[in-house]
C-alpha cells in the first residue's frame, strides 16, 4: 500500500512539473512568463501591438483623451542616419505611421543593446521634449526601443501594455530633460510601425 501511494505521488508531482513548464497552469509562471519578467531593462523589447486584438469588437471602445491621436496616424518614414532626423520630429500626442529601413541601413545614434539582424527593421525619429518630465513612448508592433538623450541610452522609468483592443503593444515611460531626444527602433520584424510619444500626467 505504502509503494502505492509513493508511485501516485512521483506520478503527480511529474505531471505538475510538466504543467509548469509549459506555463498551461493559471498561477504557475512558466519559463516564457519569467522571461518577460526579465526584458524591463532601460531597453524595452516591445509587445505585438494586437494586444488581444483578434477577440475585440468590432467597434472598439473609444481610446482615453491622452491617447487619441494613435487614431489617427501621419505617414513618416523613419531616419537611418543622425543626419535625417530633422525630416522625421515627433509631437507630443501625435502618432506616426513609420515606414522603417533595413537594418543593413541603420547608422544609430547609439548602438542598440539589440540591433536585430539583417532581415529586420529599425529606425530613428527625433522627439524635442518642450519641457524636463516623463515621456511615454507607445509601439504598435514588436520591436526593441531605446530612448537617446545627450549621447546617452536613457534609462525607462515605467512600463506597461497599451489599453486592450488598442493596437498599442507597449508603452514605456523615459525622464527626459528639456531638449532633442533620439528615440530607436531596432530588430522589428515589420517593415512599417505605429508610434507615438505623449507626456505622462
Amino acid at each position: 500500500m505504502a509503494i502505492g501511494k509513493q508511485f501516485a505521488l512521483k506520478a503527480v508531482t511529474i505531471l505538475s512539473l510538466g504543467f509548469v513548464g509549459a506555463g498551461a497552469v493559471p498561477g504557475f509562471p512558466g519559463a516564457s512568463a519569467q522571461a518577460q519578467q526579465m526584458d524591463q531593462g532601460h531597453s524595452e523589447h516591445a509587445e505585438h501591438g494586437g494586444h488581444g486584438m483578434q477577440n475585440c469588437p468590432k467597434e472598439a471602445a473609444p481610446l482615453p483623451d491622452a491617447l487619441k491621436g494613435w487614431a489617427g496616424p501621419a505617414p513618416v518614414t523613419a531616419a537611418a542616419t543622425t543626419d535625417e532626423l530633422d525630416g522625421v520630429k515627433l509631437t507630443a500626442g501625435k502618432a506616426v505611421a513609420a515606414q522603417l529601413r533595413s537594418t543593413a541601413d541603420m547608422h544609430y545614434a547609439v548602438r542598440p543593446e539589440q540591433p536585430g539582424g539583417k532581415v529586420s527593421s529599425g529606425g530613428m525619429f527625433a522627439f524635442d521634449a518642450p519641457a524636463a518630465g516623463t515621456y511615454r513612448v507607445m509601439l504598435g508592433s514588436r520591436a526593441w526601443l531605446d530612448v537617446v538623450q545627450g549621447g546617452k541610452t536613457i534609462l525607462s522609468s515605467g512600463h506597461n501594455r497599451g489599453p486592450a483592443c488598442s493596437g498599442i503593444g507597449k508603452m514605456v515611460d523615459f525622464p527626459l530633460a528639456a531638449g532633442r531626444a533620439v528615440i530607436e527602433v531596432s530588430g522589428s520584424g515589420k517593415p512599417d510601425m505605429t508610434l507615438m510619444v505623449i507626456p505622462t500626467p
